[in-house]
């Protein structure tokens, strides 16, 4: 069972991440984006952007590093191995761009018990060098409980 005395907890900033136009395109592959902004310089600088668009869902590359640390936190009681994807939103500011320089903070927002198992979901805020939000990536896992 995953701790309950983390909903409420909020983990460090990670360390910044700088945007690259091959990450994505790279992601925007993954996702069979065909939108010239998130693979052509000149149609994003066309569209009035500074550089390539990431998709919408390019937060999740943030919200990984945050998701790291309360995964690997001893106090959450995380099982890994025993972990379900629930549900994934994004919650847009604007868009993501190469040469962004992102940051993250992750707050685990609910942990329910249900049943044997638990329902943990974490909303991991997503900041510029100005530290102006620029998305909120929410997430819910599901761990499984024992055999």
């Amino acid at each position: 069972m995953v701790n309950p005395n983390v909903q409420g907890k909020k983990y460090p900033e990670t360390p910044s991440y700088l945007v690259g136009r091959e990450k994505i395109r790279e992601f925007a592959n993954a996702v069979f984006s065909t939108n010239p902004i998130n693979h052509e310089v000149a149609a994003a600088k066309a569209a009035g952007y500074a550089d390539l668009v990431a998709p919408p869902t390019f937060g999740v590359v943030i919200q990984e590093r945050s998701l790291h640390d309360v995964l690997a936190d001893p106090e959450a009681d995380i099982d890994f191995s025993r972990v379900v994807h629930g549900d994934q939103r994004f919650v847009l500011n604007r868009p993501i761009v190469a040469g962004d320089e992102l940051t993250s903070v992750l707050t685990v927002a609910s942990v329910k018990a249900l049943g044997a198992h638990s329902m943990i979901t974490f909303n991991t805020e997503i900041f510029d060098v100005k530290k102006d939000l620029v998305c909120t990536a929410i997430s819910t896992l599901v761990v499984r409980g024992g055999e």
